[in-house]
């Protein structure tokens, strides 16, 4: 089965980032480079991510200066070289067939950009379980930009696909673009349908933020979408009463 990158942007994540490793390591899937980039962290993090080091399949790059979780995933596209790249985030967990479940999709249907269902949950060691995401079958530009509800956690893209497009360096919702583009390169991006990826609903979270996220997609919709006003209402009015529908007021 074809190789698979992993990328992990890091910053003081002290309290979740071991759960994240080790649910990469105990994959069944065991043909995968995880490429941890750290964003100038603080805390504990360096040396929680340091024990796992003797695995040759984890590789650690240290940054001096905070430059934001866009800026680390961009750099560790730069060192990928696997047919396919998947993303996580550093409190966020896989279940143990994620990978193999997923690329086997891809490879079986011959698929550029697929995603997961997902479970929303709280918590560190006291995990509550929040609700179960269950995603439309197909998701284009048209229907992205209404609806936003891919979580990158559960993403995997085949490398060549990804080309040039990188990922925004906002405050927040960097990701969102860079899904924006994906979507334009591939046509198309196909669910398994499957709850495979756990997504933790924290305080620096995109759904805790919803505000601060509507903004950030209006402004990316005008500035780098180049979206009118008028369809740039209609996404947001659709993005707000699909979260709604979804999360709640959680």
């Amino acid at each position: 089965m074809n190789s698979t990158d992993i990328i992990l942007p890091t910053y003081n994540c002290e309290k979740y980032i071991e759960e994240t490793i080790s649910s990469i390591i105990m994959q069944s899937f065991e043909n995968w480079k995880l490429i941890i980039i750290d964003d100038a962290s603080n805390d504990s993090t360096l040396h929680l991510i340091e024990k796992y080091l003797n695995d040759e399949r984890i590789s650690l790059k240290k940054l001096k200066k905070n430059k934001g979780q866009g800026f680390c995933r961009n750099l560790a596209l730069r060192y990928s070289r696997s047919k396919y790249v998947a993303f996580i985030d550093s409190d966020d967990i896989w279940k143990k067939d994620k990978l193999k479940k997923q690329i086997e999709f891809m490879d079986n249907s011959n698929l550029d950009f697929t995603y997961t269902n997902f479970t929303t949950f709280k918590g560190v060691q006291d995990i509550k379980v929040l609700k179960k995401i269950n995603l439309p079958k197909n998701f284009t530009y048209d229907i992205f930009v209404k609806k936003t509800s891919i979580c990158t956690s559960s993403m995997i893209i085949k490398r060549k696909k990804i080309g040039l497009t990188k990922f925004l360096n906002t405050k927040i919702c960097e990701d969102y673009f860079f899904k924006c583009q994906l979507l334009k390169n591939c046509k198309t991006a196909t669910n398994l349908d499957e709850n495979l990826t756990l997504y933790r609903i924290s305080k620096n979270s995109l759904q805790s933020n919803k505000f601060k996220n509507l903004y950030w997609v209006w402004y990316i919709n005008r500035k780098y979408n180049k979206m009118n006003t008028l369809n740039n209402i209609l996404s947001i009015i659709s993005i707000s009463i699909n979260s709604l529908q979804k999360y709640g007021l959680k």
